[in-house]
């Protein structure tokens, strides 16, 4: 978990408050990260600030502007954002309860941990956190986090709370732009079968652990490798998929299905210790 929360204040439902912190609930340190060279020399480019006229600038020299049109500017301060000061900057107010399905997949968005802060904090958020335990419904409350207030989404998890930050109306597509030129198809019923068949056999349960980013596994690959003076060479470009009869195609997957590529989610079955629960069932309707 990280050291230091992402946003610090108080949990409110009606008169009942408690200060919590939010801490971030997903990590980016295990990823491949590269960094820009001089090819010659391997020394790490600096990216320095440059006004288009009068050259570099300092950092102290920059200021934040708004375009209000092309090429005019209103400067605003860090005094005057902080200034801008709502009752969610410091407080998660629990404004209402809805249904898990009520809320469309396309809005959830990052997820956090909600723990009480101190304490003295504990009666009453675990008060909370019980009750919402027993209305098996997903709390909505706001609150401002880097700069803009955000809709968040609260449900239990074991001891604690776990939150996921919601997307606004304006940032989520319509899927209908391009679901909707999509031409109407009616499958052959025999096929739509034999893909069923298909899928039930590889159905099972959902471990985390069975998924690896296998691209960033070769990047790193790659990076010892080189490190290592190993001359690297391009592997032969896949063929490209070949026009092959569907229902043909259909049956001998319908062959394979349970046999190499079924192991691993049988695996997962049998240890129940490390079977996680899923996490959102399929959405209904758009909050």
């Amino acid at each position: 978990m990280a050291t230091r929360p992402t946003w610090q204040g108080y949990l409110r439902l009606s008169l009942v408050s408690c200060p919590v912190a939010l801490y971030t609930g997903t990590s980016r340190t295990s990823e491949v990260h590269f960094n820009m060279l001089h090819k010659t020399t391997h020394n790490r480019i600096r990216m320095i600030p440059t006004d288009p006229e009068s050259g570099p600038v300092e950092r102290s020299e920059i200021v934040k502007g708004y375009e209000i049109e092309k090429g005019r500017y209103v400067v605003v301060t860090d005094e005057d954002i902080q200034d801008v000061r709502l009752e969610t900057t410091r407080t998660l107010d629990i404004e209402r309860f809805v249904d898990e399905d009520d809320i469309d997949r396309l809005y959830w968005n990052d997820p956090y941990f909600l723990v009480p802060d101190g304490d003295m904090a504990l009666e009453a958020f675990t008060v909370i956190r019980e009750a919402m335990v027993k209305s098996k419904k997903v709390a909505l409350g706001r609150l401002v986090m880097h700069q803009r207030e955000r809709l968040m989404a609260l449900e239990p998890r074991d001891k604690g709370i776990l939150a996921y930050s919601i997307r606004s109306n304006r940032e989520v597509k319509d899927p209908g732009e391009l679901f909707d030129k999509i031409p109407k198809e009616k499958p052959n019923p025999q096929m739509v079968e034999i893909a069923a068949k298909i899928i039930d056999q590889l159905e099972g349960p959902f471990d985390p652990s069975l998924f690896k980013d296998r691209y960033e596994e070769a990047l790193r690959e790659l990076v010892k490798r080189k490190e290592k003076g190993a001359v690297i060479t391009a592997p032969s470009e896949p063929k490209e998929a070949e026009v092959v009869d569907l229902m043909d195609a259909l049956k001998r997957s319908l062959g394979q299905a349970g046999g190499e590529r079924r192991k691993p989610a049988a695996r997962a079955k049998s240890d129940d210790a490390k079977k996680p629960s899923a996490r959102r069932s399929t959405a209904k309707k758009r909050a």
